[in-house]
């Protein structure tokens, strides 16, 4: 079942943003999102990224901008160098830390860096190459060397003039004033039974409103439907299971919450734009 877990990240007392170093023999599949944003590159890995509704290959020197709460993961089993370990290195600050540094007349272009990696940002190959040793070099250092590196590194990406987004829209966005308690209540409830029918009021109790405030709350603050969601929530869990499964067509749609095969193609063919079989053997 794919659902997204809420990562809760903890800051040291001498750090005001965090720095990440995962050295792996593989990467596992593991769908989460969290209120920080992440800035990671992945080194010496094929696999499969998922960002949001959108997923794509990736190869060595892969680096995404994620902006807060966008469901996300890389899944690798494939080594470029059989010799060395996958490497993941991983960059977090928060939504606070950005707006504080964007106060300086220097750096307020990474205010809409920002603003841009609510669908999550592919950066360029020669962009990816500059950034990349700066990256490397973090996590020899002391945590105060570490910063001006960072704003190095956010600067070269603002300059990047080929930046790809990749989700088709935001999943999640959680401002500040969203009620974060009563939204979660609601996104574990679908995550937890989207295979299922799910009535409006079901997910209008959870949040204690009424199904018309409900309504505009849930837009409000994901910038998507409930219907909008779930089909997001469903397909993406059909894409996984036809590249991670040898499954048949029917049944993943059935597993995925469609009752009616031909209705299960026809959302998957508007989301994805190719047939749910093609998609497979694109990915086989």
């Amino acid at each position: 079942m794919m659902r997204p877990q809420y990562e809760r990240l903890t800051l040291a007392d001498d750090q005001s943003w965090q720095l990440l170093w995962r050295e792996l023999p593989e990467l596992p599949f593991l769908w989460h999102y969290h209120p920080e944003f992440e800035l990671t590159l992945t080194i010496n890995a094929r696999g499969q990224r998922y960002v949001g509704d959108h997923l794509a290959d990736f190869t060595d020197g892969d680096l995404i901008l994620l902006g807060p709460n966008l469901p996300h993961t890389w899944s690798a089993s494939e080594r470029v160098d059989q010799a060395q370990e996958m490497l993941a290195v991983v960059v977090w600050f928060s939504r606070a830390w950005l707006h504080q540094v964007s106060g300086f007349a220097e750096l307020s272009g990474l205010l809409a860096l920002g603003q841009r990696s609510s669908r999550g940002l592919q950066f360029s190959a020669p962009v990816a190459e500059r950034v990349r040793p700066l990256l490397l070099r973090m996590q020899a250092l002391a945590t105060a060397q570490r910063l001006p590196l960072l704003l190095e590194v956010l600067l070269l990406l603002v300059q990047d003039q080929q930046t790809l987004p990749l989700a088709s829209m935001t999943s999640a966005v959680v401002t500040e004033e969203a009620q974060p308690q009563r939204l979660g209540r609601v996104l574990d409830f679908m995550h937890s039974h989207f295979q299922q029918p799910i009535a409006v009021e079901q997910l209008a109790e959870r949040a204690a409103l009424s199904v018309g405030a409900f309504h505009r709350f849930f837009k409000r603050h994901t910038r998507l439907t409930v219907t909008a969601y779930l089909a997001q929530l469903r397909i993406g869990h059909a894409c996984q299971q036809l590249i991670q499964t040898h499954t048949a067509i029917g049944a993943i749609a059935q597993q995925s919450g469609y009752a009616n095969l031909a209705h299960f193609n026809r959302q998957f063919l508007a989301a994805k734009g190719v047939s749910p079989r093609v998609f497979r053997q694109r990915y086989r």
